[in-house]
């Protein structure tokens, strides 16, 4: 799995983290887990045909020492579709802005 990883997370850098992430974000069924939805400007043209998969999400993992964005584009209607892909350039770069602003948003030095 392609993923964006910090880690090496202070145990108060993750409270912070996980407080922001219940506030701002759903979460999954798996603890620790969160769905963070794709800009709507930013889907393929595979991803906008299909309005049936849609919305799509980024899939957050945070555990104790570490925070793991992927970089599977999903959608929680199907498990199996030719728009669930790895992330456009465009893609991977919102989303490495979004964790980065994270850190920026908490003051937390990485």
């Amino acid at each position: 799995m392609k993923q964006y990883v910090i880690d090496e997370l202070r145990v108060e850098d993750h409270e912070k983290i996980k407080t922001y992430l219940d506030e701002n974000l759903n979460s999954s069924v798996i603890d620790g887990i969160y769905w963070l939805p794709i800009d709507q400007n930013l889907i393929n043209e595979i991803q906008a045909e299909h309005t049936d998969c849609q919305p799509f999400y980024f899939a957050i993992n945070l555990e104790s020492n570490l925070i793991a964005f992927e970089l599977l584009v999903r959608t929680k209607n199907k498990i199996r579709c030719s728009c669930i892909s790895y992330a456009t350039e465009k893609q991977r770069n919102w989303l490495i802005g979004f964790a980065d602003s994270i850190f920026d948003k908490l003051g937390i030095q990485n």
